[in-house]
């Protein structure tokens, strides 16, 4: 399996042939959505899917997206495809084993309702949590993307994430609303403290899973 990471939150898997893409949002490049065959989000915040270029690209060539319920109400034509999973749910997408977790985005303040939010473990391996730090349930992650920055989040509070899903390697995630004086912090903080080997990819670059 082969990954890209886009910039912020998305994510491109490559597996025998298939092509899935998680969280095409607005900060990340459309690109990602080329030849695509799944689509996954993992909630309806526009930094994780772009309703616009969804559309466009379901115009294009047809393919799944696949979210929690709550997407239906911001996808607008696109709806007509979603499937709707749940956390505890098993499926397959683009030829993927794909487990879903969680169900709540974690709360940025008392004052905002939380909206329903899923992370996605792919093939057993791979596991994006979208806007939370869920940690998967019986099962050891070897790549993990965590989410270094948000307006719901601290360090503290993701470094202990990391910790406790104790993946063999971490990669940044959500670092798309940072400057490169705050990615240099972050970034010496995580490698130092996190236990695993923590590095931060710059949009377009490749890996092997």
């Amino acid at each position: 399996m082969q990954l890209t990471k886009y910039a912020h939150s998305c994510l491109r898997l490559e597996h025998d042939g298939g092509v899935l893409v998680v969280d095409p949002g607005v900060v990340s490049e459309p690109a990602a959505l080329d030849g695509v065959d799944a689509v996954l989000i993992t909630h309806e915040h526009p930094d994780h899917v772009d309703v616009d270029a969804l559309t466009r690209a379901l115009d294009r060539r047809p393919f799944t997206v696949t979210g929690p319920a709550s997407l239906a109400g911001v996808l607008g034509d696109a709806a007509e495809v979603l499937t709707v999973v749940a956390p505890g749910e098993t499926f397959t997408a683009a030829g993927m084993a794909v487990r879903a977790y969680g169900g709540r985005h974690a709360v940025i303040h008392p004052d905002i309702p939380v909206i329903e939010n899923l992370g996605y473990l792919f093939n057993d391996v791979v596991y994006h949590p979208g806007d939370s730090l869920v940690v998967p349930d019986e099962v050891q992650v070897d790549t993990l993307f965590a989410p270094i920055h948000a307006p719901w989040s601290k360090f503290s509070e993701v470094l202990d994430f990391i910790r406790a899903v104790a993946p063999r390697r971490a990669y940044a995630l959500h670092d798309g609303y940072l400057n490169d004086n705050g990615l240099a912090v972050l970034d010496r903080q995580y490698t130092a403290l996190s236990g695993t080997d923590y590095r931060r990819l710059e949009p377009g670059s490749r890996i092997d899973a």
